[in-house]
């Protein structure tokens, strides 16, 4: 599996009609993309100038054809019409996957 996660900076006046002006993009990209398994551009509630990215994708393939897929230059280009200042995203491969919670109800670090 692959986290993609980061910051986009944006000014703050213009944060809440940019989430909202994306929001067909990303729920094409969850209904139409294989491997999309989860596709969120939201508000940080700590700074107005940022909104937070979170995908997760099944493997590097569908990420790969994310990235040649219409949804994503799409969303490139309504971000920088937008008025984006710049990001800092990256990406995580991951290599286990567990409950935060286990059977006694306990958070854990634990796999």
């Amino acid at each position: 599996m692959i986290v993609v996660a980061g910051d986009i900076f944006i000014p703050a006046d213009k944060r809440a009609a940019c989430i909202e002006a994306s929001a067909a993009l990303q729920q094409a990209t969850r209904d139409e993309e294989p491997g999309c398994l989860a596709y969120v551009f939201s508000a940080d509630p700590c700074r107005d100038d940022v909104i937070v990215v979170y995908e997760l994708w099944d493997d590097a393939a569908t990420l790969e054809a994310h990235f040649l897929h219409p949804n994503y230059t799409n969303m490139r280009a309504k971000l920088g019409q937008m008025g984006i200042t710049g990001a800092d995203v990256k990406k995580y491969r991951t290599d286990a996957v567990g409950p935060v919670y286990n059977a006694n109800g306990i958070a854990t670090a634990e796999f």
